[in-house]
């Protein structure tokens, strides 16, 4: 008898440091227009902040830390990090 496994990927609570927005240097903006929706960014994402609402990809600014590393990984370069105002 084999057992199937899942392929599961351990992912923090939404905004594990907390609310981090307020100290936010930079902020990833997403081009839906070059932005495929292959979910790397939620993948790599530290704070598990960045979700699928149906073909739009969005990110929580309140637990958004403004670490880049999302748009380090998009291979779309769909995602921008634009100072914060």
């Amino acid at each position: 008898m084999s057992v199937v496994r899942e392929c599961l990927i351990a992912k923090p609570a939404r905004g594990s440091a907390g609310k981090t927005g307020l100290w936010r240097t930079y902020r990833p903006v997403i081009d839906e227009n070059r932005c495929n929706c292959c979910m790397l960014c939620w993948l790599y994402c530290p704070e598990n902040v960045i979700t699928r609402n149906g073909d739009r990809v969005e990110i929580d600014y309140e637990y958004c830390k403004g670490c880049g590393i999302c748009s380090n990984v998009c291979v779309k370069k769909a995602i921008e990090m634009v100072l914060e105002v």
